[in-house]
């Protein structure tokens, strides 16, 4: 899984949540775990789902339904933690996130991704790098690195050296 932009082409992981599709560059995923037994922590947002062990590293989990303002759901089969790189201030953090499903591999086309919508976009458009159109469907197409507030970041951190300590 490699991104070629010489031609033009990227690839991006596509993913489930609800009714829709979004899809994440390849170059921020470190793995795609099944669903796994979380440890919840006390006093964190209700999108924090707790953390789980990967290889001996306390790996924060968050659900992206909740953090995108969809209902939460019940795991079922499909349920996967994808295990994110995000880079925050000169930083790198692994974060994992709930998802509905993973979906497939795309190759994209810079040229076939739209700009994200400036109005009335049902979700923040400062976190989306475009739309991608198959059929009649649209996959958003997100910057993870943006997703989450410099307060957010900080308190994955913390969460992960306290419960390594």
């Amino acid at each position: 899984m490699s991104t070629d932009t010489s031609r033009g082409i990227e690839t991006y992981l596509s993913f489930k949540l609800g009714e829709e599709v979004f899809a994440i560059n390849v170059s921020k995923v470190i793995n795609i775990l099944e669903m796994s037994q979380i440890t919840s922590i006390p006093k964190t947002p209700n999108y924090m789902k707790g953390v789980i062990n990967l290889r001996g590293t306390v790996l924060p989990v968050i659900d992206l339904r909740i953090k995108f303002g969809l209902p939460e759901k019940e795991a079922t089969v499909d349920t996967s933690i994808i295990v994110l790189n995000i880079e925050h201030k000169g930083e790198h953090i692994l974060i994992g996130t709930l998802v509905d499903a993973v979906r497939e591999v795309l190759e994209l086309k810079n040229d076939d991704i739209s700009q994200a919508p400036t109005i009335g976009a049902k979700y923040n458009s400062g976190f989306i790098n475009g739309m991608f159109r198959i059929n009649d469907k649209f996959i958003m197409i997100l910057d993870i690195d943006k997703i989450f507030s410099t307060e957010e970041v900080i308190e994955f951190k913390e969460h992960t050296t306290t419960e390594t300590n």
